[in-house]
C-alpha cells in the first residue's frame, strides 16, 4: 500500500502564506513527478504545479511568481510554499504522486486525501 499524508492547509488572510507538505510512504519502488492541485468550489480539479525526480518545474501561469514547488527525495516529499495569497486560491489542495511500486509495476498516479486551504480576511 502506498500512503499520501498532506499537511499545512488552513485559513489565512489575503497576502499570508502558507507551506503545504505531502510524504508518500509504504511500498515504493521509484517516484517520478510530484505535484499538486486544486480544486474550488464549482470548479473542476486543476494543475497548481509539479516537478520531476529531476527538479524540472511546472507552474499554472495563475500562480507563477507566487508558488515555489520542491521536493525532497531522499524524505519522498514535496513542498508548495505559498505566498501572496489571494482568495481565489481558496480551494482543497491534492498532493499527486507518480510512482511504481515494485521494480515490475507500472506507473500510476496516487492521491492525497485533500487539505483545505482559504483565504479570506
Amino acid at each position: 500500500q502506498v500512503q499520501l499524508v498532506e499537511s499545512g492547509g488552513g485559513l489565512v488572510q489575503p497576502g499570508g502564506s502558507l507551506r503545504l507538505s505531502c510524504a508518500a510512504s509504504g511500498s515504493i519502488f521509484s517516484i517520478n513527478t510530484m505535484g499538486w492541485y486544486r480544486q474550488a468550489p464549482g470548479k473542476e480539479r486543476e494543475l497548481v504545479a509539479s516537478i520531476t525526480s529531476r527538479g524540472s518545474t511546472n507552474y499554472a501561469d495563475s500562480v507563477k511568481g507566487q508558488f515555489r514547488i520542491s521536493r525532497d527525495n531522499a524524505k519522498n516529499t514535496v513542498y508548495l510554499q505559498m505566498n501572496s495569497l489571494k482568495p481565489e486560491d481558496t480551494a482543497v489542495y491534492y498532493c499527486n504522486v507518480r510512482m511504481r511500486k515494485t521494480m515490475l509495476s507500472p506507473t500510476m498516479d496516487y492521491w492525497g486525501q485533500g487539505t483545505q486551504v482559504t483565504v479570506s480576511s
